[in-house]
């Protein structure tokens, strides 16, 4: 299939707004699937998890291939939960374009929110489905202006409803200027188009005036015909509508109701019409190793070009182990042959590809440039690899994960379990770049970390149901953090005579503190002229392990910067042991000069409740030393914005549900690490 008739596709929206339906229904009407599945009784194709189906909620971003029209559909449903964060921002790394599901009656939610700006910062161009019109309450217009408010976009309407809530009939096509109604009988597979009715003409004219406003605005061409009063076609305006849309320059809004069957047909068309191909979007970027240098280079997107594809998921089977979820950037990867991981420098071999369909698969021979498949049989590669040929060494840009904030202790109810939770836990982590688990040097426990209660919930069925593991669960701690507040310098020299043979190293380092939430950072700024590779990646292991097993209390270091600004090398006595070493000893002696300070995670809390308990609802925040930000009125409820230290947030819910009658929910996400004055004193 030709590369401009490929579309990668996600489904992103607030939990609950109807990402998954939808997806049933895009698959139903092309033919992939001969039955809907209703999340609500636990069918849906792509919540092929156990627990998915149970909670009625997405863990894992399925994938899946459709067509339509002539056109190959890769669609990747995403997780809605904040928990699940990690699983959407992967995702959005690699597709060329996005579908933005929004409630008709809450309009923009606050995990919309969350999606919205993860979209951004990749830049994916979306088109926007306003779901749920037949409900009580739903107002297009008003959600639309609700999207334009919040995040200064332009929208612009493709049709305008035929009646809203219980009186949802059907939309009018402002393009076509058609109005069209679905076949309940059918489960909508039928449609029929029909002349707009009298009464409703002016409304239709008055927006496909507004329309052809909009998108004559960023067309210079279209925008002279327009003035000059000349009759726009309708290819002319998809063709502009195409290109605003990609650019983002505004976003095109269609709409309906997933769940009755209703306008799902022409959100399809318009993902085929309005999004990306892979050859539309700018090229990925990528660092060309060189043996003394890297620089920045631009891969297009070709399938002649030499082959590169990132790894934006793993997922475990049963039957056939590691699945590695990879989006081709350039050239071609046969199946069978062998590939070079360019992070880790070592050749593995790709045993087979598959095309997915959520949980079930058809092999392929082949996967080229533009295109997602499955790599059964690597060993080694992990969320973020890139693979690709010796022979042009390119790095692509890997996705930055949050840090965990929440931990718990788990052991094995029986010694003989512990072998193989610790696989398991292994398997879960390797899947899941945000769940972490180590042991603790002092006690001896297992930890395992993740992004939130229900994060480790999941996880912890997991193992049990999944896996047969069975484990004891502690009450969830805060994961805290580390790091320096001032600037520190240390020099430190390591001699020892081990087995015969002397082993000497020196190494001076300085650390110094970061702006809040840019992460670690780690430099050489010393000749690296005569120095062996391996000696180099010692010292930078040496830096890494040091982050991670932290200054005073054994919490990893956030926000700090490490800079090995001078070394010690003697060709015939210095080890890659020595200087591993050396580096630890001259880290520790750096940050204990630099003022080192723990920090504790701080949670952005929305809470959404009727407007009589919005006072009940401020004061459980203030209770456990939050701060209420602002406060949004919606047409059914009231919304809080608050943030409040993680420590303190151990069960909330409880408490909220208590206060309001039940009455009131909440999401809360990470936002940033702030200073813990007192240290652990108020923590134990």
């Amino acid at each position: 299939m030709s590369l401009d008739k490929m579309r990668n596709i996600g489904i992103m929206a607030h939990i609950d707004a109807g990402k998954t339906t939808t997806t049933e229904r895009i698959l139903y009407y092309t033919g992939k699937i001969h039955k809907i599945g209703e999340i609500d009784d636990g069918q849906a194709t792509m919540d092929w998890m156990a627990q998915e189906q149970e909670r009625g909620i997405t863990i894992c971003s399925a994938a899946t291939t459709t067509y339509w029209k002539d056109h190959q559909i890769n669609i990747i449903d995403t997780p809605g939960h904040v928990d699940f964060t990690a699983e959407v921002e992967r995702s959005l790394r690699v597709l060329d374009g996005a579908v933005a599901v929004i409630c008709a009656v809450d309009g923009v939610q606050p995990q919309t929110e969350t999606v919205w700006k993860q979209a951004d910062s990749f830049n994916v161009p979306r088109i926007g489905f306003m779901n749920k019109m037949d409900r009580i309450g739903a107002d297009f217009f008003g959600s639309m202006e609700d999207v334009h408010n919040k995040f200064g976009t332009d929208c612009l309407a493709l049709q305008i409803p035929i009646g809203e809530g219980p009186e949802f009939e059907g939309v009018i096509d402002l393009i076509k200027m058609k109005e069209i109604r679905w076949d309940e009988a059918s489960e909508g597979e039928k449609f029929e188009e029909t002349d707009i009715d009298a009464s409703r003409l002016d409304q239709a004219n008055e927006w496909r005036e507004k329309l052809i406003d909009m998108v004559a605005s960023s067309d210079d061409a279209l925008a002279e015909k327009y003035l000059e009063g000349a009759e726009i076609t309708n290819d002319e305006l998809k063709k502009a509508i195409r290109a605003g849309t990609i650019n983002r320059t505004f976003v095109p809004f269609v709409m309906g109701s997933a769940r009755h069957n209703q306008g799902v047909q022409p959100l399809i068309d318009a993902i085929v019409d309005y999004l990306p191909s892979p050859i539309e979007v700018p090229p990925a970027k990528g660092l060309h190793i060189k043996k003394d240098k890297e620089e920045e280079i631009e891969v297009e997107c070709k399938e002649n070009g030499n082959a590169l594809g990132l790894v934006f998921k793993i997922q475990h089977d049963r039957e056939m182990g590691s699945l590695c979820y990879v989006r081709m950037y350039s050239g071609k990867i046969n199946s069978g042959t062998q590939v070079f991981n360019v992070g880790k420098k070592k050749r593995e071999r790709v045993n087979r590809i598959l095309r997915m369909h959520s949980n079930k698969s058809e092999p392929m021979d082949s996967v080229s440039a533009g295109d997602i498949a499955v790599f059964i049989g690597l060993k080694l590669s992990q969320t973020g690899d890139t693979l690709g040929s010796e022979g042009l060494p390119v790095l692509l840009e890997s996705v930055k994960f949050p840090e965990p904030v929440i931990s718990i202790a788990i052991e094995p109810e029986s010694l003989s379990e512990r072998d193989k939770m610790n696989e398991v836990l292994e398997i879960l982590s390797k899947e899941d770049p945000t769940f972490t688990h180590h042991e603790d040097a002092e006690t001896g426990q297992l930890i395992i970390s993740g992004m939130g209660e229900l994060h480790l919930d999941v996880l912890v069925t997991r193992m049990k149901d999944d896996f047969g593991v069975q484990c004891r669960v502690g009450a969830p701690q805060v994961t805290y953090r580390e790091a320096v507040t001032a600037e520190g310098t240390a020099k430190e020299e390591f001699s020892k005579v081990l087995a015969g043979k002397e082993n000497t190293a020196g190494v001076t380092i300085k650390v110094s503190p970061r702006d809040q939430g840019t992460g670690n950072d780690y430099r050489l700024s010393f000749n690296r002229k005569d120095i062996p590779d391996e000696i180099i990646e010692a010292i930078e292991q040496s830096v890494k392990s040091s982050l991670d097993s932290g200054i005073q209390y054994g919490y990893p270091c956030t926000d700090t910067m490490v800079e090995v600004t001078a070394i010690d090398y003697n060709e015939t006595t210095s080890t890659t042991f020595a200087f591993a070493s050396c580096t630890a000893q001259a880290f520790d002696a750096a940050c204990k000069n630099a003022a080192p300070q723990l920090f504790e995670p701080v949670m952005n809390v929305e809470i959404s409740c009727p407007k009589e308990f919005v006072g009940e609802a401020m004061s459980q925040v203030t209770q456990r030393g939050g701060m209420v930000l602002g406060q949004d009125s919606k047409t059914s409820s009231e919304l809080v914005h608050a943030q409040a230290p993680m420590a303190k947030m151990f069960g909330f819910s409880t408490n909220l549900r208590s206060a309001t009658q039940g009455r009131a929910s909440f999401t809360m996400e990470f936002s940033h690490f702030q200073l813990k004055p007192d240290g652990l004193g108020s923590a134990w």
